[in-house]
């Protein structure tokens, strides 16, 4: 029995070893950036599309940052899409004197639907644009917003998505935990593929799509995640989606783990369905016509189930550990020579990739400049903790002191921390902390998600205050 265990476990965990070390090396890859060649030149004539849904409080910041944009003015035009709205959104934005259409539809709710509905509008206007860009209510843009995405449009992308920023990334944990995740998404996901010729990934807002392809394959995607349903079409179609990395948006956070509950339910929600439709037609067609950026972009849509089995690896790695005996379970320090000892070869290699996997992400805030480089230092001495707590714990048998020992250690990191770099990073460093219990809270988000995927009820996420683009 023992043997059984040992064989269907070690194929799982390879597997899974397999997929995080895949995502891993294109995360490596985005530490870089090539070199691009950029036409400034105005061409594409721009519809900018604001979908909103009850957002007095946001609603004129979003427009102000658009009047300002540097792009010649006859050459863009605002369109708010006031849906479904009770407050007074459509009247603040036809304060500004921009184009405000007003949709009511109770039985088709969400962005999707506004959009769709939009698109049917703009089609049918005398004045036509050569592409459609669009925008959360919640959103901020900064001035060259249009001109990076109209050079890239000019290499030849049809479908272009600009840099995520967050306008609120000190408000509280969890919206410093997006915009840690957001702008590690930015390095290591999106700038990683452009960088290797793979198709990015539409983000649900900050993106711009050309007129005729919206024509041509019709948008169509009205779930939870309409951004991926349609990026899901683009690559079945044959068509790849650019990345500009100075094209940037602000988006803002939420504030509470309530909200964020919600919001990411709702993404794992759409993913899964997306992953039900769009799945086995990408792997097929990336088999039949050999294109690999159609079979990466099979593999992102089932995030649902990767975050799953990575967190049914780590189960498995911690029930063996924690054994005594041990239940002959596989687990990776294996692949490197684990002779069972605290400091053999194989742990060695293992506890070297475990650092990596975390310095990654400071390292890409520090290339971005949203941490000091004095952090950074400290972030690097700080793993230390991976290699010194295992000695210090080495020939203790209570855990509950190995355990005092180990929180000891975090906790003088922390000290050090305000002492040396101050109040200000002494925060940001327990954000730090705890951005690893927002990343827990996916395993639970995502089964909620996968069992509710037929769920297609769409939850606003309200804003109650107002930030300019002078504050980020």
């Amino acid at each position: 029995m023992g043997n059984y265990i040992l064989t269907i476990t070690a194929f799982f965990q390879i597997f899974v070893f397999a997929i995080t070390c895949y995502y891993l090396f294109l995360g490596l890859i985005g530490l870089f950036r090539k070199a691009e060649k950029k036409n400034y030149t105005p061409k594409n004539k721009f519809a900018l599309l604001i979908a909103a849904h009850d957002e007095e409080v946001v609603i004129g910041s979003l427009i102000e940052s658009m009047l300002k944009l540097e792009y010649p003015k006859d050459m863009y035009d605002i369109f708010v899409i006031a849906d479904n709205c009770t407050d007074d959104t459509a009247k603040i934005a036809k304060g500004y004197g921009v184009n405000v259409c007003e949709r009511f539809a109770e039985d088709k709710k969400g962005k999707g639907y506004a959009l769709e509905w939009m698109f049917a509008k703009l089609f049918d206007m005398k004045k036509q644009y050569d592409a459609v860009a669009i925008f959360d209510a919640d959103n901020l843009v900064h001035k060259d917003f249009l001109k990076e995405i109209n050079s890239k449009m000019q290499d030849g992308y049809k479908v272009v998505q600009g840099y995520i920023d967050s306008k609120n990334p000190e408000d509280s944990w969890i919206a410093a935990s997006y915009s840690i995740a957001f702008w590690t998404q930015n390095r290591m996901f999106q700038l990683s593929r452009s960088n290797v010729g793979l198709s990015n990934q539409i983000g649900g807002t900050g993106f711009a799509v050309e007129t005729n392809t919206l024509k041509e394959l019709g948008w169509g995607a009205t779930c939870l995640t309409e951004d991926l349903e349609f990026t899901c079409k683009l690559v079945l179609n044959g068509e790849k989606v650019g990345w500009a990395h100075d094209a940037i948006i602000y988006d803002e956070k939420p504030l509470k783990l309530k909200q964020s509950w919600t919001q990411r339910k709702r993404w794992m929600q759409g993913f899964t369905d997306v992953a039900s439709r769009y799945f086995f037609k990408l792997v097929k067609k990336s088999i039949v016509e050999r294109k690999f950026y159609m079979f990466d972009c099979a593999l992102y849509v089932l995030q649902p189930f990767v975050t799953l089995l990575i967190a049914a690896a780590a189960v498995l790695t911690l029930i063996q550990i924690n054994t005594e005996s041990g239940l002959n379970i596989f687990i990776i320090n294996n692949l490197f020579g684990d002779d069972g000892t605290a400091n053999n070869p194989g742990v060695i290699i293992f506890r070297i990739f475990v650092a990596i996997q975390f310095l990654i992400t400071p390292l890409i805030l520090a290339i971005d400049k949203k941490v000091t480089k004095p952090f950074l230092v400290m972030m690097i001495l700080y793993t230390s903790n991976v290699f010194v707590v295992p000695i210090l714990t080495a020939n203790i048998h209570n855990w509950i002191i190995g355990s005092l020992i180990g929180i000891g250690y975090n906790l003088s990191f922390l000290i050090l921390t305000g002492v040396f770099l101050g109040k200000k990073e002494l925060i940001l460093f327990f954000r730090f902390w705890l951005y690893g219990l927002y990343t827990l809270t996916w395993v639970p988000i995502t089964i909620q998600g996968i069992l509710n995927k037929n769920n297609k009820e769409w939850n606003h996420t309200k804003h109650v205050r107002k930030i300019e683009i002078c504050d980020v």
